[in-house]
């Protein structure tokens, strides 16, 4: 009877053993199973939200952007009507989203398709700084921060070193880098300098028409910037400034200035950047 005890109780352990360990087991296999079989796109998105910048800072940026595109007037209208934002005939064997610059007349055209293009007054590169080939718009930036390149600091050292996206940045509300090299389509806060030959190499904009262009053309659009022809300078010549006509004060005012906007209403109306 003794006997007959203890082997029940050895076999109720060896089965509660056994139990035990298909129990361990299973939810080891669960486990694994679980780290293999899990959805690769769940697993994207979960990092993406780990990632993420926080809501908060998402409205902010959003509202700065708003705040600063609710400043800006109707710069068109200060224009000379035939540099006016306007849709007109302009026959192309180019696709629609194409960017044509025609340096001489300083106009830009957004072809549009069935013979049509969106033209635009712009700024173009003064005397020396005028370019043309073909590239692509490499990316885009809402208000983007402006780093003179070392080339510009070496011929103009009063510019400042870094300006923030904003009001007083000289690119303006909007930037479509060309390709790699330093040129951009960009806003302005000079409209007067539209129609002129006044910058570095890049086309400006006023900046309600750099925003209505921003919103139409994509990254990787092909861009065509025609050359500037001695006949068109003739007709269109470079402002009559130069950069060394800056007067003294404006300079070491700078230096001592702090940001650089507290200066850039000197230096800005020339439009040598």
């Amino acid at each position: 009877m003794l006997n007959n005890r203890k082997t029940v109780i050895s076999l109720a352990a060896l089965i509660a053993g056994f139990a035990l360990t298909g129990a361990a087991q299973a939810q080891s296999m669960q486990g694994q199973s679980y780290a293999f079989y899990a959805p690769p796109m769940q697993q994207q998105q979960a990092q993406q939200q780990q990632y993420a910048p926080p809501a908060p800072y998402q409205g902010q940026m959003q509202s700065e952007d708003s705040q600063y595109d609710s400043q800006i007037g109707s710069e068109d209208a200060q224009l000379d009507p035939r540099l006016q934002r306007q849709l007109v005939d302009y026959p192309s064997q180019e696709k629609p989203g194409t960017i044509i610059v025609d340096t001489p007349n300083t106009y830009l055209y957004l072809i549009m398709g069935n013979g049509k293009a969106m033209r635009y007054g712009i700024g173009v590169g003064r005397e020396g700084f005028t370019w043309s080939g073909v590239k692509q718009v490499a990316r885009k930036a809402e208000w983007p921060d402006w780093y003179p390149p070392s080339e510009m600091i070496a011929r103009q050292p009063y510019l400042p070193r870094m300006t923030a996206g904003g009001p007083g940045n000289p690119l303006g509300a909007r930037a479509m880098y060309l390709g790699t090299s330093e040129y951009r389509i960009h806003g302005t806060n000079d409209p007067t300098t539209i129609g002129k030959n006044v910058s570095s190499g890049c086309i400006r904009l006023t900046n309600e028409d750099v925003i209505d262009l921003y919103n139409r053309v994509s990254v990787g659009a092909k861009v065509i910037v025609k050359p500037q022809t001695v006949e068109a300078r003739g007709k269109s010549p470079a402002q009559a400034q130069s950069v060394m006509t800056i007067p003294d004060e404006a300079t070491s005012s700078y230096a001592a200035a702090s940001p650089a906007e507290s200066t850039w209403a000197q230096i800005r109306p020339r439009g040598l950047y």
